[in-house]
This record gives C-alpha cells, sequence and structure tokens, in this order.
C-alpha cells in the first residue's frame, strides 16, 4: 500500500544536527561539525601522504595507491581500537555504534569502504551523517 505523500511532509525538520538520533545540541555527544570533520580528514590525509613520502626517499618504487591504501588502514584499524581515527582524536571526536557498543570492525570496513571512494561522504541528511556512516550504522560525534 502506498504511502501517504502529505504524512511525509508533516514531519517537523530537526531543531540540530543529531535530534532524530537521541544525541544532544552541543558538547559531548553532539554530532561532530563539518569544520572538525574536515580538518580530521586533513590530519588523516597528511599522515597517510607522509609516510609513503619518507618511504620515498629510501625506495624509489613507491606507487601511487600507496597513500589510499595507508588511509584506509588507519581508519580500519583506529576506529575500533581508540575509537576514531588520529584525526578524530586530535579534534576530538570518536565513531560510535548508533545501537551502541562496541563499534566491532564491520562497521569501520564498511564505513571505510565507502569513504574512498568519496561519493558517500558528499552525500549528507539533516543529521550531517554522510551516507558511509548511515549504511554503517555510526555516527561521529564530539568526545
Amino acid at each position: 500500500m502506498p504511502q501517504n505523500p502529505a504524512a511525509a511532509s508533516e514531519i517537523p525538520p530537526s531543531e540540530w544536527p543529531g535530534e532524530r538520533l537521541g544525541l544532544p545540541e552541543s558538547g559531548t555527544g553532539s554530532v561532530g561539525r563539518v569544520g572538525r570533520r574536515i580538518l580530521a580528514l586533513c590530519i588523516d590525509w597528511a599522515i597517510a601522504n607522509l609516510i609513503p613520502l619518507i618511504w620515498a626517499s629510501y625506495a624509489t618504487n613507491v606507487h601511487s595507491w600507496s597513500t589510499l591504501a595507508l588511509f584506509a588502514i588507519m581508519q580500519v584499524a583506529f576506529i575500533p581500537t581508540i575509537g576514531g581515527s588520529i584525526g578524530h582524536r586530535i579534534t576530538g571526536m570518536r565513531v560510535i555504534a548508533l545501537e551502541g557498543g562496541w563499534v566491532g570492525l564491520r562497521r569501520p570496513l564498511v564505513r571505510t569502504l565507502l569513504l574512498v571512494i568519496v561519493i558517500p561522504a558528499l552525500v549528507w541528511d539533516s543529521d550531517q551523517r554522510g551516507f558511509h556512516d548511515k549504511v554503517a550504522g555510526t555516527v561521529l560525534v564530539r568526545s
């Protein structure tokens, strides 16, 4: 049976990002905002670039995909162990599972695979969650 389009339009907009998820408007546990996310991404990308750059001074055949691979490895390794990437932690954020508990290994894998193809990270909802977070069942919050 088709849904009533009028009923869907009657849902009031969120007052703040994360309200529909039961997260506070600000402070600890609130959704990590765009500025922090971009800064964290820049930090992670710089680290992922630095290591192959140093390695290239010793080896002449460093593949261009090594930066992306290292970025992905850092995401998958650090999200379940320290709660987020190095950039997330430096900027005061962490990745949590929406249903609570440990984020596990599956969520970081799914999230990272989608993140490295970039497009899902550019598609956001009103809670400022990228498609990669929605599919993985995670949210990036302030710690």
